[in-house]
């Protein structure tokens, strides 16, 4: 009976000490698995906590351990490296926007929350012999966090109204719906030093839209947003994207675009930004396509950390671009 005893007692050790403990070569001191070098002889013993709370020495180790990586980004799709980000929770201050600039946010708005913006814009183009002015609104967008804080549904949607006054084509007056956006933002990373925040935005127009301005097929494109935080006052920001496009024959062709903006935030309540953003069209045959080129400015105003009012301003650089365009909206997070 006493060698069954001997046995049991060995097989205890084997199958329930061993496993937790690794002897480090060259020393003669007890590792626990978490990598902490500890010697029994010397090491204090924790006092006796109340019955119910007793956590055993390896428990504390293992939770000490996983606390160290309690402050990396598990917010983003990737990571830049393994060190801690300078924010536990991006969604815990003020409402990020895409509107007004062109250049939308390299963040998603956070699962489980709902962003609406809304806006107005009008623009005048003179064109040979006349001239063109048009209107938007509301400028619709849902920005509904789902899934995972890095993934965000969106949902488009605009009315449009045209007037032409003398030219080559007569007066008139065109107004319905444009077609219905669709897309989903992916958070890719958050800033680490120069390395950047970064978004990517598969997205695509559905041809919803009254006759006068549906493309009458899905045109997708996808876009890249990037930005950094220079200072604590100071942002650099600017997007990538091809999208598939018609002119005004009806020939389909993809079409690149390109944005810079830099932010600047006056007080805790008011920013302002000045932008550049420029369309490149490729294989497009309408004689009146081309290069557009734009700058803009505006400010926007935190009401407080869930309502943003805003207004723009901007002009066209070049023949081919719109002659001056100017909006305000405000944007609303649930």
């Amino acid at each position: 009976m006493l060698w069954k005893k001997k046995l049991v007692a060995i097989a205890f050790v084997v199958f329930t000490v061993l496993p937790c403990i690794h002897i480090a070569q060259g020393d003669d001191k007890i590792t626990p698995l978490t990598g902490a070098s500890v010697d029994p002889f010397l090491e204090a013993v924790p006092d006796p906590q109340p019955e119910g709370q007793q956590v055993s020495y390896l428990q504390e180790q293992i939770a000490t351990e996983h606390c160290e990586h309690c402050n990396r980004s598990n917010h983003t799709l990737f990571l830049w490296s393994s060190a801690p980000y300078a924010s536990d929770d991006p969604f815990g201050g003020p409402l990020v926007t895409d509107r007004p600039d062109f250049t939308e946010a390299s963040s998603t708005v956070g699962q489980g929350t709902v962003q609406l913006e809304m806006g107005y814009t009008f623009t005048r183009d003179k064109e040979p012999g006349g001239e063109v002015k048009s209107q938007t609104y509301p400028e619709t967008l849902f920005r509904i966090g789902m899934l995972a804080d890095w993934f965000e549904l969106r949902i488009g949607y605009t009315f449009a109204e045209e007037k032409t006054k003398n030219a080559p084509a007569g007066n008139g007056r065109v107004r319905g719906n444009d077609d219905l956006y669709l897309g989903v933002k992916l958070w890719l990373t958050e800033q680490q030093g120069i390395l950047p925040e970064m978004t990517i935005l598969p997205q695509m127009l559905v041809p919803t839209g009254s006759n006068a301005f549906t493309n009458d097929q899905v045109l997708a494109g996808v876009n890249w947003l990037y930005s950094w935080d220079l200072t604590e006052n100071l942002s650099l920001a600017g997007s990538s994207q091809i999208n598939r496009t018609r002119d005004d024959v009806g020939h389909y062709y993809s079409e690149f675009a390109q944005s810079v903006a830099l932010g600047l935030g006056i007080t805790d309540e008011v920013g302002v930004y000045m932008e550049y953003y420029g369309f490149f069209p490729t294989s497009a045959v309408a004689a009146n396509v081309g290069a557009e080129h734009y700058m803009n400015g505006g400010v926007a105003y935190l009401y407080n950390d869930n309502v943003q009012f805003d207004v723009r301003v901007g002009t066209g650089l070049n023949r081919r671009a719109n002659d001056f365009f100017t909006g305000a909206g405000v944007s609303l997070r649930f």
